[in-house]
């Protein structure tokens, strides 16, 4: 600290810090008690020993996930969604956003005030469910990533920061012949890396973490993400393809359902904690830009 500073600014700082500290306890103790219980033995698990530290280290429960075959589908299913369901969202978010985002685009306010409108007011489970149904998207992959093609919010993020693109550039490109796809393609685009990562970001982690559209909309459990599959070891308890390797709190087993669960919960959440660093730089500067120009 500077030593000209007031005690009053002093003390906001040490508070401002100590509030900080708490937040990033509050954050990473929960995912680094899981990781610890995870590498634990069983029994002292089940005894309640594990505090800070793992205790007699082993990463058996690990191994017990990695022998489940429906693991890696339903992991193998995560990627796909995940993959093909960004791309849609990000291209349709910026076909929508792109002409909102021109001020000589004809009936502007009118689209504008229209998408808007869905941000508050929506059809709800039951009229969505059967839309999906009549369009016979029931039991595939197309019903997680359709009928939330585009995120509203998104949308006007991503239109605001096409606002404050020069319109000189665009202007100078027609100039030079070309067409209105091409100047999203070649302009617009390649000068909005920081917002197109924060979509990236914004719909990835959705449907990631998506696990509700799959159990309304999907019958077969084989096309379950990781996120159901998760959700049935974690709630419902499902172990049966591993009764011969995850033991009860009375046993001997140095796997147990508790870090059965938590190793499958740090699989899980595993790509997200490793793609976010990548993505920070341009997530931060995007969603500012977007946010704050009006």
């Amino acid at each position: 600290m500077n030593k000209h500073t007031s005690l009053g600014s002093k003390i906001f700082d040490v508070c401002n810090i100590a509030v900080l500290l708490l937040l990033i306890f509050i954050t990473v103790y929960p995912i680094y008690y899981i990781f610890i219980v995870s590498i634990s033995d069983g029994n002292l698990v089940t005894r309640g020993l594990i505090k800070l530290l793992p205790m007699d280290i082993t990463f058996d429960a690990y191994l017990v996930v990695f022998k489940n075959p429906k693991i890696w589908q339903a992991y193998g299913n995560t990627l796909l969604y995940t993959t093909v369901g960004t791309t849609i969202n990000v291209i349709l978010t910026a076909l929508c956003a792109y002409p909102l985002s021109r001020k000589d685009f004809y009936g502007r306010n009118i689209f504008i005030f229209m998408v808007a409108v869905t941000m508050f007011i929506s059809g709800g489970l039951i009229p969505v469910y059967l839309v999906v149904q009549k369009l016979g998207l029931i039991d595939t992959m197309w019903a997680l990533m359709l009928p939330t093609a585009i995120s509203t919010f998104n949308m006007i993020i991503m239109k605001t920061y096409f606002e404050g693109i020069p319109v000189a550039l665009q202007e100078s490109a027609y100039l030079d012949g070309a067409n209105e796809l091409q100047v999203l393609w070649k302009i617009i685009l390649p000068l909005s890396l920081p917002v197109m990562a924060t979509m990236v970001l914004f719909y990835a982690v959705h449907h990631w973490n998506s696990f509700f559209p799959a159990l309304i909309y999907l019958n077969d459990s084989d096309k379950f993400p990781v996120q159901v599959l998760l959700r049935n070891i974690v709630i419902a308890g499902e172990f049966a393809d591993q009764t011969a390797d995850v033991g009860s709190a009375s046993s001997n087993f140095r796997v147990v359902a508790t870090n059965y669960k938590f190793a499958v919960i740090i699989i899980t959440v595993l790509p997200i904690l490793v793609a976010y660093p990548y993505l920070q730089k341009y997530f931060v500067k995007g969603a500012m830009i977007g946010a704050l120009k009006g």
